[in-house]
């Protein structure tokens, strides 16, 4: 059965419809949706297996990929982190919402599956209702993943008819928030003692120092 393609943008998301996809996620589904950079792939962060089925779809392994969650806001952050200190919490407000993913050392609460021998994950709160709505509704972050594209010259699937066209029979729904971007998210690494740029992104790193 291939996935449904619905129409979701950034406006003025149909809450109802937020509610069925949340509702697919809390299930173990697997859906696709736009972001504030580029589109991402995503799951219920605390379902193993819908977590092994993204890996699988991606070709990865599940405990040596760098995944990030998609949180709501700054409160959801605590659960998952260890100590942040005051400037990367500085950094951070002024971030989010925004194009930047934020390494951190996690917590006890991350599930195993996700955590890398050096115990770490991403962070991202993008500047998009949809994903940020989604997380409000499930009730705890979802795992992220970019959706690449095969193309050479372009990295990264910007339009979501294609990307229906490509991954309609391996997940559950794919969002159409319009076209994406092309660029990912500025990835910064704060588990040392100075804060890391390991991607340079769409986020602009002078907007938050």
């Amino acid at each position: 059965m291939p996935a449904e393609f619905i129409r979701l943008y950034e406006e003025n998301p149909d809450p109802r419809r937020i509610r069925e996809i949340a509702e697919i996620l809390r299930n173990g589904g697997v859906v696709i949706y736009p972001t504030d950079t580029v589109y991402g792939m995503g799951c219920d962060i605390t379902n193993q297996r819908a977590v092994e089925r993204i890996a699988k779809i991606k070709g990865i392994n599940p405990k040596k990929h760098k995944f990030s969650f998609i949180c709501a806001d700054l409160s959801d952050i605590a659960q998952y982190t260890r100590v942040i200190t005051k400037p990367v919490f500085k950094m951070m407000k002024k971030a989010f919402p925004g194009p930047f993913t934020f390494i951190l050392e996690a917590s006890s609460q991350v599930p195993k599956i996700l955590q890398m021998s050096k115990k770490t994950i991403g962070i991202r709160i993008p500047n998009h209702n949809v994903p940020r709505m989604l997380v409000q509704e499930l009730g705890q972050p979802i795992l992220t993943t970019s959706i690449h594209d095969e193309d050479d010259v372009v990295e990264y699937s910007t339009d979501p008819e294609l990307i229906f066209e490509k991954y309609q029979h391996l997940v559950d729904v794919v969002i159409d928030g319009g076209y994406g971007q092309n660029v990912a998210s500025t990835v910064l690494d704060c588990t040392g003692e100075e804060v890391e740029l390991i991607r340079e992104g769409l986020g602009q790193l002078e907007d938050i120092v």
